[in-house]
C-alpha cells in the first residue's frame, strides 16, 4: 500500500525557516518524480516545487529561491526546506507522487498534509 506522511510543519515568524518531510511507503521514491503542494485557506492546490527521478529540480515563481526540495533516497524520504518565510505561504503542506502538476492541482492528495503557519 502506497503512503505520504508529511512532518515537520509549524508556526513560524516572517523570515524563519522550516523543514518539511514526506517519509513513504509502499514504493520507492527514488524511481518517481516527486512534488510539493501546498493548500491555504479557500484556496485551490498549488504546485510548489517537484524532483525528477534523476535528481533535476522544479519550483513555483513565487517560491524560487526561498524553498529547496530534495530527497535522501535511503531513507525513501522526501523533503522541502523553507527559508525566508512570508505570510502568505501559510498553507497545508502536502508531498505527492508524480510530477505532472495539472493531475497534483486537481487531485486530493494522498497524505493529512502539514500545516505551516507564518505570523508575527
Amino acid at each position: 500500500e502506497v503512503q505520504l506522511v508529511e512532518s515537520g510543519g509549524g508556526l513560524v515568524q516572517p523570515g524563519g525557516s522550516l523543514r518539511l518531510s514526506c517519509a513513504a511507503s509502499g514504493f520507492t521514491i527514488s524511481g518517481y518524480g516527486m512534488s510539493w503542494v501546498r493548500q491555504a485557506p479557500g484556496k485551490g492546490l498549488e504546485w510548489v516545487s517537484s524532483i525528477s527521478s534523476i535528481g533535476d529540480k522544479y519550483y513555483a515563481d513565487s517560491v524560487q529561491g526561498r524553498f529547496t526540495i530534495s530527497r535522501d533516497n535511503a531513507k525513501n524520504t522526501l523533503y522541502l526546506q523553507l527559508n525566508s518565510l512570508k505570510t502568505e505561504d501559510t498553507a497545508m503542506y502536502y508531498c505527492a507522487q508524480g510530477r505532472d502538476i495539472a493531475v497534483l492541482t486537481t487531485t486530493r492528495p494522498m497524505g493529512q498534509g502539514t500545516q505551516v503557519t507564518v505570523s508575527s
